[in-house]
């Protein structure tokens, strides 16, 4: 009688049960490297594809706060606002993308619960600034359009900083208020460094006035601007009938006496439309030595303070749009976490985090490309630094 589990003879089951688990022991091993290969691999794209963005918003803000502080013809309150604008989103480049970089790559914190407190609060007080400096460029720009008069008095640096102080005042108190209930024991190890969304009142009160809030204000500023602004044009195109004219006459002798010589004179006379047989502004005479120029200076004016005003509407639209896109995921999710805490994904929470970063980016490339003065002084600046390099 064969013992229990006894093999018969000429078969030969154990050995090739033990080179079929050595055959899947091989393939586990063999597709855990290949897992890992692939998720350095990521990671490593990763931490390059964070670095060059941070790396590009840092030197983007850098080169509007140089270019303005360079260019004296920039140097005006409305500028000084962008220029804030541009140290605020530096901020953000320097205190907490490269932190944040480090997080979403290495999906653990290591640097401790004090650095974490530093970096959530430089977070969310840099990042409100930089959308609440939004909201005080719009407001300048409203009040220069509707009442451009009494504005233009008002307008001055002092203000202007008065309006930046105030940006950064309501952005930190959105920042502190985590900092009277966190209560972490010295001996627990730090793994993650988020907010605690716990708290809804702090959840709500600190996404409706660090985005909801500005969002609706910067909607009803960029409503009214842009209806001004288009009944302003729409009034010129109205009113656009011929008028004053600045006119000059040059009168060119060709007598014994004088020689070739020529005496310029200027005059202003009203013209309307049947008074002029020209349709270009600059007729002559044929008969005599008469050729007289027409310009419609004033019409002229209008019509390049019409194209400023037409431009600068549409880059302020541009820069709502790409803030609307930019931090709109991340407040919606923000607000759907607390209420749906199987909703929260860590790879999803890093995508829209990064992507209100972004804004930071876009912003200096948004107003150096639209405004030719920027344009200019960029220019210049750069040619500076290559001759001297």
């Amino acid at each position: 009688m064969e013992h229990a589990g006894a093999v018969p003879s000429g078969a030969e089951p154990p050995l090739l049960t033990l080179n079929g688990s050595a055959n899947d022991t091989r393939l586990n091993l063999t597709s855990e490297a290949e897992h890992a290969d692939s998720k350095w691999a990521f990671r490593a794209g990763l931490a390059v594809t964070l670095s060059l963005i941070t790396f590009a918003t840092a030197l983007s803000n850098a080169f509007v706060i140089a270019t303005i502080y360079r260019s004296r013809k920039l140097h005006t309150p409305a500028n000084f606002l962008i220029a804030s604008l541009a140290v605020t989103d530096l901020l953000v480049s320097v205190l907490v993308m490269p932190v944040s970089a480090l997080y979403t790559v290495s999906q653990t914190w290591t640097l401790g619960q004090v650095v974490c407190d530093v970096w959530l609060s430089s977070d969310i007080t840099c990042c409100t600034a930089s959308i609440l400096h939004l909201c005080v460029i719009a407001l300048d720009r409203y009040w220069a359009i509707t009442d451009a008069v009494e504005y233009s008095k008002k307008r001055t640096p002092g203000r202007a900083a008065g309006m930046v102080a105030t940006a950064w005042v309501i952005a930190v108190s959105i920042s502190l208020p985590p900092f009277f209930w966190r209560q972490v024991k010295a001996e627990e190890e730090v793994t993650s460094c988020t907010v605690n969304t716990e708290h809804i009142f702090y959840t709500v009160y600190s996404t409706f006035g660090a985005f909801y809030i500005p969002t609706l204000l910067l909607l009803a500023l960029y409503g009214r601007i842009y209806a001004e602004a288009r009944k302003r044009i729409l009034k010129q195109h109205a009113h656009k009938k011929p008028g004053k004219r600045l006119t000059s006459a040059r009168l060119i002798t060709d007598s014994p006496g004088s020689g070739s010589a020529a005496s310029n004179a200027s005059l202003n006379y009203g013209t309307d439309g049947a008074s002029s047989s020209c349709d270009t502004t600059s007729c002559s005479v044929p008969a005599g030595a008469v050729k007289v120029t027409v310009s419609d200076a004033l019409l002229e004016k209008k019509r390049i303070s019409a194209a400023r005003e037409r431009k600068a509407t549409k880059t302020l639209g541009i820069i709502l749009g790409a803030y609307i896109i930019c931090w709109l995921p991340f407040f919606i999710y923000t607000l759907l976490v607390p209420v749906c805490a199987s909703c929260f994904h860590a790879e999803l929470f890093d995508i829209f985090t990064w992507l209100g970063y972004l804004n930071s980016l876009i912003n200096p490339i948004i107003y150096t490309m639209s405004n030719e003065d920027f344009k200019q002084a960029f220019h210049k600046l750069v040619r500076f630094r290559c001759c001297r390099a």
